[in-house]
Formats: C-alpha cells, structure tokens, sequence
C-alpha cells in the first residue's frame, strides 16, 4: 500500500515522494521573466524535500497574465531564467513542473496586495490590457467586461499553448499542467456560467469542452511522450446550474483518452462569491471520486497542512500525489518535518548542510 514517502512513477519520471507544491503566484515578475526570488522560492522547496515543485501559473501571451507582475513563458527571452531553475530544482532530487495558463476574462488585475488598495479593476492608464473570454460576460461587477473571442482568436491562443509547451521543453521542465480550473480561460469555456456561445465552442457538453481538449491535444504534440502531461481542472463551480462534479467525471475519461497522466482536482474561482463550506481537506472528496470512477490518477488539494493528515489521503486511495500551497508558504521544509511525523524516523535525506538542525529531532 503506497503512503506519502513512496516514489511516485509516470513514465519516465519517479517523484521522491507524494508531496507537491501546488503552483502559487508570486506577483513578482517583470515581463514575464522569472527572476532571483522565483529560484530562491521555488528552490528552498526543493531543498526542504517536495517530491515535485510545480511553477506558478505562467502565461502563454502577454494578455493571459493575471497581473502585470506574473510570469509568463511567450518569447524565446523566457527560457534561460527557467532553465536556471530547473537545473536547481534536479539538483536538490526534486521534479520541476510548469503550470501553463491564461487567465481569460480574470486577467490584468493587480497583484492582491495592491487589490486591497486600488481594487481589482486596472484602468487602462494604470498598466491594464483588453481582457477575453468566451462570451462578453465580466468575473464580477468589479471586473471589465471581456471580448468575446473570435475562431480566429481561439486558434491562435491555441498556438500560443503550444508554443509555450515548447519553450517549456526547451527550459528544462520534466512535468507540464495545463491549467484548465480557478475561472480562467479555459474553466471559462466548459463551465455553463460563463459560456454563452452558439457555435462549436458553446451550448452542449461536447462544444464547451472542446477548447480544452482541442488544446490539449495541441500541447501533446510538443510534450515528450516520456514526461507526466497532467491538467488542473475545477471539479465543482459550487454554484447551482454550474459545472458539476459529474462533468467533471466525463471530462477527465475523455482526456485520459487524449493521453493525460493526472487530473489535478482544485474547485471553483469562476464567481466570486460561491457558497463553499470550506475545512481541512475540503477538496479531497472531488479527488477520490474523479480517481475511482474516471480511473485516472490524480492531486488532491485545499487545506491540507498535516503529514499524517495528507499521509491518510494516499494510503485511503483518495488521490496518488497531495499539492500543498499556503503550508508551504508557511513552511519550505515541510516534507523533512511530516517524514517525522510519520514515520518517526527521517524518511527523506537531509541536505548534508542542514544535517546538525535535524539530529535528535523528537
């Protein structure tokens, strides 16, 4: 029976063990170019012992960007700072992942710390940019109203996904996700809420899902058939007459068909103000249903901050990796201390330099 300290293997890759960082936005980039901070943050988890570190969501194009500040992966200029990271990353035993993005109609906002002092909305003279979705239908009453894409616009999105798939390649990155969930572009297309459209891309299930297989597809052409292709997908929309966990169910048996490794289970981000009871562990039911009745593996995620707690969720079959965010904020050695937790002895090598805090730990 596998717990949190088994390797985990997809083709070629073998994960150290079951415990991921979930990509985070760091609002800390200029033009999309990762930088000293990026290495450092994404770096130190490496060291503290992740089995996979996995990028924050890095746009495509320059307009897929949630803020001026996000990174993004669109021109060649993007490829060395990566690979400066991804080197580190492998250094440290650790599997760099990139979570490959568009942020649709929820893009060119501020960074959250500046949200609370000028609000979400970012004025044209202010660093803003037309934002795009698949209907004109805006996030919120805060936010602007989108341009409805065109079929023309959707293909070179689409060509904008595969090229980044490319440059990811280039840089190093040995895990790829297709971010698909949190209302942005791609959730915007398959959820009912935010899809309005009468031709191919809107209307039935088939046509709603269709931007996010068709763009799959595209990025398996360029991702190495050796290397986990995985999609981050919002298994809910916690809003009566959304997307549902039954939809969910059916989009990920169609894209294991298209060759997808795992299915990342995060929930809602495309109204803003849904009902969810939120508690520890939260999302973890979406998770263990999509894994026993698609037959694909998958991330659980939301509120889970415990080694025992998260250990549970692998050794239940509730899901085959946990993705942990604010913990890992709170603490980039988190794996080095649950392998105590855990197993009451170290499960995970020390880094020789950090060996004397860990002696004699309990």
């Amino acid at each position: 029976m596998p717990h949190l300290f088994s390797p985990l293997t997809i083709k070629d890759i073998t994960l150290r063990n079951r415990i991921g960082v979930s990509p985070m936005c760091q609002y800390s980039a200029d033009d999309g170019i990762p930088n000293d901070w990026h290495l450092v943050h994404l770096g130190s988890r490496a060291v503290g012992g992740a089995g996979l570190v996995i990028v924050e969501a890095t746009s495509v194009e320059p307009r897929g960007r949630i803020s001026p500040e996000d990174l993004g992966i669109y021109s060649e200029k993007h490829v060395e700072p990566f690979e400066r990271m991804t080197r580190f990353i492998k250094d440290q035993g650790a599997v760099p992942g990139i979570q490959l993005a568009h942020a649709g109609r929820k893009a060119s906002t501020y960074a959250p710390w500046k949200q609370k002092e000028y609000g979400v909305d970012v004025p044209d003279h202010q660093g803003g940019w037309e934002i795009i979705g698949p209907s004109a239908i805006p996030f919120s009453e805060k936010n602007r109203t989108p341009k409805a894409l065109s079929l023309e616009d959707i293909q070179q999105i689409q060509e904008a996904f595969r090229q980044a798939t490319i440059r990811a390649r280039e840089a190093g990155f040995q895990w790829v996700e297709f971010h698909a969930a949190h209302g942005y572009l791609a959730h915007s297309f398959y959820s009912p809420l935010s899809n309005e459209r009468t031709d191919q891309y809107g209307g039935s299930f088939d046509n709603r899902i269709r931007f996010v297989i068709e763009t799959v597809r595209l990025m398996r052409q360029e991702w190495p058939d050796n290397l986990p292709f995985t999609v981050r997908i919002s298994s809910t929309d916690w809003v009566d007459g959304g997307w549902t966990i039954e939809d969910s169910i059916e989009l990920s048996k169609r894209l294991k068909k298209e060759g997808v490794d795992l299915i990342d289970c995060s929930t809602g981000g495309n109204t803003p103000n849904p009902s969810i009871n939120v508690g520890p562990s939260y999302q973890v039911p979406f998770s263990e249903k999509i894994r026993h009745a698609a037959d694909i593996a998958t991330a659980a995620v939301g509120l889970i901050n415990q080694g025992m707690q998260a250990d549970d969720h692998i050794r239940n079959e509730r899901a085959d990796i946990v993705l942990m965010g604010r913990e890992m904020l709170r603490n980039p050695y988190f794996p080095l201390k649950a392998s105590q937790d855990v197993h009451q002895k170290d499960k995970l090598d020390i880094p020789v330099q950090y060996e004397r805090g860990w002696t004699g730990w309990n």
